[in-house]
């Protein structure tokens, strides 16, 4: 094989391995990673469209259970409200034999939708008689979050149990129209 040959070889040989460098980067590539975008396009919306249909198959569950929610909230009038939470504790410390010292109740607007009656208790009692407490506040159908508990002993046997309680209940209020 002569010189001039060969430099036409490796011309070829050179010119080729760039053409296909160059085709790697501008074209083999980019279409990869747009399959790819594009497969894991179709698989989120595969999974939306599944949940979407769970969803469906769950409409009367979840509308019923909104509606339960609804009507379960507390009451839109300040007062009535503070008087039914109150009520509502003397209830649940009357069945489970615990002792109140402190109920502070606090209002607190964090949407237009929506109020929350935030309420401290401070309560005094036994272990069977705290843990009564929180099963009966868990267990009523208002719209009640607890958001903090603090037990600690008031005596060195530890019989004698001091409850800090903070819970939030819910008021729905309309939109204005």
């Amino acid at each position: 094989m002569t010189i001039k040959n060969r430099q036409q070889l490796l011309a070829v040989v050179a010119i080729a391995v760039v053409a296909l460098f160059a085709g790697d980067k501008l074209v083999f590539t980019p279409l990869v990673g747009s399959y790819r975008k594009r497969a894991q396009r179709i698989a989120d919306l595969r999974q939306q469209v599944t949940q979407g249909d769970q969803l469906l198959l769950r409409e009367r569950t979840i509308r019923g259970r909104w509606e339960y929610m609804q009507t379960n909230t507390l009451p839109n009038n300040a007062s009535l409200c503070e008087q039914q939470l109150f009520q509502a504790v003397d209830l649940w410390s009357q069945w489970s034999r615990i002792g109140i010292t402190a109920i502070t109740p606090q209002w607190k607007r964090d949407a237009d939708d929506f109020i929350t009656l935030e309420c401290r208790v401070d309560a005094l009692g036994n272990l069977p008689a705290v843990s009564r407490f929180l099963y009966e506040i868990e267990r009523d159908p208002q719209a009640l979050k607890i958001e903090s508990v603090e037990i600690s002993s008031r005596d060195t046997s530890g019989q004698l149990l001091s409850l800090g309680l903070q819970f939030s209940g819910l008021v729905l209020t309309p939109p204005a129209q």
